[in-house]
């Protein structure tokens, strides 16, 4: 049973309907999607006293604004930013009251790009293969949040946690991520890989929750022929025909025709790497 409906008043750039994914169903080419940062959306829903798994907002640069039937219960993690009940500000990290009928407006991040939103009793879409995620690349899920869009509530199942301190961790405009070779770092040169681990590449405008692009020192193959699709996890770093690393997200496709030359152990720091960020790789004992 669902309850009431939030009134979406301004959706923002990318507003989404996410929980933490459809895992178990790349073998019918159906990626896992999800939250880009679970830990922040599963700290905001303990926030609000719904389980983990509950199904939040993945709001992205430019904020957004939403009107509320009934009182809730709400917390937005992530990034810093200002959030509004009405006139009354909150604070990041901590659960907040909404009154029936207020309004919830959370502004652009400060910093970073992404901030979670979690309300009590859960955003009760149908699920699609036992997931709520909307997953940009496939289509499925419900579609990216539009103004005037309405979104039922589940039913409240727990109390509110009980927080006094807010610690919002700052975000980074350097990420060092660690890189696991393979499985096809034998079709680059062994001056590839030395680019590869020892220049700093940079977020390019055009990424997005499929993958980061980046731009910097081209990465020159030995092998020159084609490569037959196969298959692609989270964080794998493909090197398209203009060498150019890209590092595949939560809405990665699962397979994929261009060579793989690594995979990032954690992508979750790049939830938040605005255009510009500087990306430099190590190995797992570098």
């Amino acid at each position: 049973m669902t309850g009431p409906e939030v009134e979406v008043l301004r959706a923002g750039a990318l507003t989404t309907v996410q929980d933490l994914g459809r895992a178990g169903w790349a073998h019918l080419g159906v990626p896992r999607s999800g939250a880009l940062d679970p830990a922040a959306l599963r700290l905001a829903n303990r926030l609000v006293g719904n389980p983990e798994s509950a199904a939040g907002l993945e709001i992205t640069l430019t904020g957004c604004e939403l009107r509320f039937p009934r009182a809730a219960t709400v917390a937005v993690t992530g990034t810093a930013t200002a959030v509004r009940v009405g006139r009354r500000f909150g604070d990041v990290g901590r659960p907040l009251s909404v009154p029936a009928g207020a309004v919830l407006r959370i502004d652009p991040p400060r910093e970073g790009l992404r901030n979670w939103l979690a309300v009590g009793g859960g955003i009760a879409v149908e699920p699609v293969l036992g997931s709520r995620a909307t997953d940009t690349l496939s289509g499925l899920g419900p579609p990216p949040l539009r103004d005037g869009d309405l979104l039922p509530l589940g039913a409240p199942t727990g109390p509110p946690a009980p927080v006094d301190i807010t610690v919002v961790a700052p975000t980074s405009t350097e990420l060092r991520l660690t890189l696991r070779l393979g499985p096809r770092d034998d079709w680059f040169t062994p001056g590839a890989l030395d680019r590869l681990f020892g220049t700093t590449y940079a977020v390019s405008p055009v990424s997005n929750r499929v993958g980061a692009r980046l731009t910097g020192a081209v990465l020159p193959r030995a092998v020159a022929g084609e490569l037959p699709s196969e298959g692609i996890v989270l964080g794998a770093v493909q090197v398209p025909a203009d060498g150019q690393p890209l590092i595949f997200l939560a809405d990665h496709p699962t397979t994929g025709g261009y060579p793989v030359v690594g995979v990032v152990d954690d992508v979750t720091p790049l939830a938040q790497a605005r255009p510009g960020t500087t990306v430099t790789f190590h190995g797992p004992q570098r």
